[in-house]
């Protein structure tokens, strides 16, 4: 990978992996499309997969380091009685809605990834991505739940439809903003929540890679090239977290619209590429 490419997905994974047009799906699909020889699987991109998710990891909780502070605070006891009390609700409610991904994703991630993580497949899942937004928006229950009245069921709800993420094309962030609609929070509300638990999923996930990342080959000046991109993707993490929240509480009625329309577009446009070349 050189230096051009290195910035490049940088800036892709730090802005798709919030943005509901799948991370993993532009992943597979703009390097074929590009005709970039970028074998995601091999020793050589473990460095750039571990940084990166680092600098989205890292992003994130800048960004929300407050709710983690006072979430951290309450878990331990340390702050007033209601105050604990609602923290380590919402601590739960963080945990329940994880555990299904991290039982799948633990699972059968590279049952997944094998099966759909091919160009074309994940071309074609990025249109059902962009139809996912489309009915999300259409059926969604209508009311103004706070994101504080978030129960249980609701959580593990939410935690279920983020597994579909782990399809390449598949967004986890619109998947689980399609949930929090459906289950009556608004936008803004249903962003939060899919922040929150998108952060223990990408550390996990960083975790898992680090005792392979130990015992990789890797060439010189990889890992100075992977903490640059690590860098890039974590302000535009940061940017599209601070965008995304401000745009999600202007446009309630129908936000994720323009997401839709977008997947729809790059995946037929990318499919008729792939197919004609």
């Amino acid at each position: 990978m050189n230096t051009i490419q290195a910035i490049a997905v940088a800036i892709l994974q730090g802005a798709t992996e919030l943005f509901p047009v799948s991370s993993l799906g532009h992943a597979v699909v703009l390097p074929a499309v590009l005709n970039w020889s970028l074998d995601q699987r091999a020793p050589e991109f473990l460095p750039f997969l571990v940084f990166l998710h680092l600098g989205t990891a890292i992003a994130l909780l800048t960004y929300f380091w407050r709710d983690w502070w006072l979430l951290a605070l309450g878990v331990l006891g340390l702050s007033d009685p209601h105050q604990t009390r609602e923290s380590r609700r919402v601590f739960l409610l963080i945990v329940i809605a994880t555990i299904p991904a991290v039982i799948l994703g633990f699972t059968l991630e590279r049952f997944f990834r094998g099966l759909f993580g091919t160009p074309m497949v994940a071309a074609a899942f990025l249109v059902v991505n962009g139809a996912l937004l489309l009915f999300g928006e259409r059926i969604r229950t209508l009311g103004h739940r706070p994101l504080s009245s978030l129960t249980a069921k609701d959580a593990l709800i939410i935690g279920c439809w983020q597994c579909g993420a782990l399809i390449p094309g598949i967004s986890r962030s619109g998947a689980t903003m399609v949930g929090g609609l459906l289950r009556g929070i608004d936008h803004e509300g249903s962003a939060h929540f899919s922040f929150l638990i998108a952060t223990p999923i990408i550390l996990g996930a960083t975790v898992l890679e680090v005792p392979k990342l130990l015992h990789a080959s890797v060439a010189p000046g990889v890992f100075s090239l992977a903490a640059m991109a690590a860098v890039l993707s974590g302000i535009t993490a940061y940017l599209s977290t601070w965008f995304l929240m401000r745009y999600f509480r202007s446009h309630d009625e129908w936000a994720l619209n323009p997401f839709g329309y977008y997947c729809i577009v790059v995946g037929l446009a990318s499919l008729a590429y792939l197919a004609l070349t």
